[in-house]
């Protein structure tokens, strides 16, 4: 079999948005220049066995449901991790930075000089075409709709997003009401957003420069309510009852949430999926992933074997082959912005 020339076994590209971490405060929706940091407290609760039985336990119960009196007897302990709003705030304060990048066209690793010119020009006719204003508008869309909360947009009776470009002497400020922006689409036609969108597809489209914005997100949702930080990755599942069950993000005391749900939040823009249209079959914008993986829902939206997924997309059009349509090559540009390691085999 001929060996292929053009094969990059060692490709690599650095992320181009660059997230902070998340700082939680609390403050009132009045004085939002009043904030306070959010600390973690723990609790100790006695839950009750909710779970589902395996069937021989089931079986059991049914014949004598005494056994179940007595399983239910038994406490099930926690101790968790929680987080709040003080008593006389009723608003959540979400405090964090983004950075964006150019340098597109340059990979941070390639071993195949043949691959890197067709990437690179390929990479260059894209920005000539469309200057990476589709991508930009969308992420811009995420920083105006708030989706980087989470699950503390939802039940939020209003949300201010507060951006600003802290870049010397090309410093400018934007101010969104979210309410007003849909996580669903991203067909909002707003002088803001396409004003916030100019800047960052400037900042894509350059082959140096960068653009670092601060964001400040105030979300309106009642007193001493309960807020939502990340939830750390408990790698040690012992069944002792004096571990917590839950543990919450925070550093140095100070509750937040991790750069990577924020970064996932920002590049939820694909739209171009097949099932997006379906009615049974969408999430909606889900993020950008080589194969459109959501898993909470334990799904590949973009599989090989439906010829939709990054690779497919990507070997083509990285060497000078047109895609059939221009969501494609939208897609494609947007998953080299995520970043990652695509080298493939070249034997």
């Amino acid at each position: 079999m001929a060996k292929n020339n053009d094969a990059a076994s060692v490709l690599a590209f650095e992320k181009k948005l660059v997230p902070s971490d998340g700082y939680l405060f609390g403050c009132q929706w009045e004085t939002k220049e009043q904030a306070t940091p959010l600390a973690l407290q723990e609790k100790s609760v006695r839950g009750t066995i909710s779970n589902r039985f395996n069937k021989k336990d089931a079986g059991d119960f049914k014949k004598d449901p005494a056994k179940l009196d007595a399983k239910v007897e038994s406490p099930n302990l926690q101790r968790v991790d929680a987080c709040a709003l003080g008593q006389d705030h009723d608003t959540l304060k979400l405090h964090f930075t983004l950075k964006v990048l150019g340098g597109l066209a340059q990979p941070s690793a390639c071993n195949n000089t043949l691959f890197k010119q067709s990437y690179s020009a390929a990479v260059s006719q894209y920005i000539a075409k469309y200057g990476c204003f589709e991508l930009a508008k969308r992420y811009a869309t995420n920083l105006a709709n708030a989706r980087f909360l989470w699950r503390n947009r939802v039940g939020a009776e209003d949300i201010e997003v507060q951006v600003k470009a802290l870049n010397k002497g090309a410093e400018q400020a934007w101010t969104f009401n979210s309410k007003q922006f849909s996580t669903r689409h991203f067909d909002h036609n707003d002088s803001q957003i396409n004003s916030l969108a100019d800047r960052i597809a400037q900042a894509l489209a350059s082959e140096t420069d960068h653009l670092m914005l601060q964001i400040d997100c105030y979300a309106k949702v009642g007193k001493a309510q309960e807020v939502y930080p990340s939830e750390e990755l408990v790698l040690d599942k012992g069944n002792s009852k004096t571990k917590k069950s839950k543990i919450l993000y925070a550093v140095n005391e100070h509750a937040a949430m991790h750069s990577q749900k924020i970064g996932n939040a920002l590049r939820s823009i694909d739209t171009w999926y097949p099932d997006y249209a379906s009615e049974e079959q969408s999430a909606g914008a889900i993020a950008i992933e080589p194969y459109g993986a959501v898993t909470n829902l334990g799904k590949a939206f973009r599989t090989p074997k439906d010829k939709q997924d990054f690779y497919t997309f990507f070997d083509k059009w990285a060497r000078g082959e047109s895609l059939p349509r221009e969501e494609d090559e939208h897609y494609v540009m947007a998953v080299l912005v995520r970043g990652g390691v695509f080298g493939e085999s070249d034997k």
